[in-house]
């Protein structure tokens, strides 16, 4: 296990598993599953012990080689090895769940745009909360400037934030971080944990002429630390070693922690609990007790819809009598969530037309700050 302290994985019920193509692509074209299956088997494990898992994969250029004998490395040619190596790619995955498999496929656009941010946010949600194994991808097809080695890395931390992930875990090559090459100098010492990605240590991690360059260990610890800044700790592991992988199973980590930042859920129940809000949502008793058992705010429950916000941005809940309860994130706009106030969330789509899931706002994007029931404040 590379020399790696053993040391506790994070606690998480939601994680973004990254694995790149170098653990996947066959040597003759194509992929193998020599290192894969047992991924698939921590993945299943996870499952069972009652957690989520989204998968970012790479593999979609090599699994495209082997189904074609082409030559060429260009763009072009890259977008085309891509396309043709989707289905492959999640048929592979496929073969190694019991659980279905579902391809979201996403560029950096999809996440920077504000609608089709919602709306893969609100997929990859209702996919597991069907039981599938999301395997996000980059869309390589249509994104030029974004098809280079080590991009679903930092993908893979922006879906982390997308999904509200726990953890983010970064299958490598090796053993993690190490305080200088580990092929070039043999004293490097094996670094499992690291408080802050720095400046100075994402140059030393630069390419391969840096001090720690192997393997694009950059693009790594550029994503660990987007990750940690959005309060998600990450992990590196080798995912080329059975027992390192076994190891995550059972809650045990042979490799490298990145911490994070700040708690996620107090930073984001921070940001909810102070950005202004574009609107108001007014609810009955019933509602408010609903919200302090943990609820989701449902349509059946509000009384008036006021303001011009749109989905996504954070409305204000209050009571009958005008006390503010809670601040979340609608997830319909000012004008739907009028229409269906008072309605069954069962009759959302039959009065709008479509249905981006059974909330106004859903438990995850919602703080409360004060009791229903008495108004005092429950956060500062």
């Amino acid at each position: 296990m590379a020399g790696f302290t053993p040391q506790s994985l994070p606690h998480w019920r939601r994680a973004v598993l990254k694995v790149g193509s170098s653990l996947l692509a066959d040597a003759g074209g194509g992929l193998a599953d020599v290192h894969a299956a047992g991924l698939a088997r921590f993945i299943a494990q996870s499952r069972e012990q009652g957690r989520e898992v989204v998968l970012v994969s790479s593999g979609a250029v090599a699994a495209g080689r082997g189904r074609i004998n082409a030559g060429g490395d260009g763009i072009a040619m890259k977008q085309a090895l891509a396309a043709l190596g989707q289905a492959a790619l999640i048929g592979f995955w496929q073969a190694l769940s019991a659980a279905p498999v579902a391809q979201v496929l996403l560029s950096h656009d999809d996440l920077r745009n504000r609608r089709r941010y919602l709306n893969a946010r609100a997929a990859l949600q209702e996919l597991l909360r069907l039981g599938a194994l999301p395997v996000v991808n980059e869309n390589d097809t249509v994104a030029v400037d974004e098809l280079k080695l080590g991009d679903n890395d930092n993908l893979a931390a922006a879906v982390a934030s997308l999904v509200d992930a726990d953890l983010l875990l970064i299958a490598t090559d090796i053993g993690g971080l190490y305080s200088a090459h580990p092929q070039r100098d043999p004293d490097a010492r094996p670094i499992t944990q690291v408080d802050q990605v720095t400046p100075e240590l994402l140059q030393a991690a630069g390419g391969g002429a840096g001090a720690l360059g192997t393997g694009g260990m950059r693009t790594k610890l550029e994503a660990a630390g987007k990750a940690a800044s959005a309060g998600i700790p990450s992990v590196l592991f080798c995912g080329r070693d059975p027992a390192v992988v076994a190891a995550l199973g059972a809650g045990v980590l042979h490799g490298t922690l990145v911490a994070a930042l700040a708690n996620r859920r107090s930073a984001r129940k921070q940001w909810l609990g102070h950005a202004p809000a574009s609107g108001v949502l007014r609810i009955d008793a019933g509602a408010g007790a609903a919200l302090l058992r943990g609820a989701s705010l449902l349509p059946g429950g509000v009384l008036a819809v006021a303001g011009d916000f749109r989905r996504g941005d954070v409305v204000e809940v209050r009571s009958e009598d005008g006390i503010v309860l809670a601040r979340g994130q609608a997830q319909y706009n000012a004008a739907d969530g009028a229409r269906i106030a008072g309605r069954h969330s069962r009759e959302i789509e039959a009065i709008l037309g479509f249905r981006y899931g059974e909330a106004l706002v859903h438990r995850d994007d919602l703080v409360l700050l004060q009791h229903p029931e008495d108004g005092k404040e429950a956060m500062a």
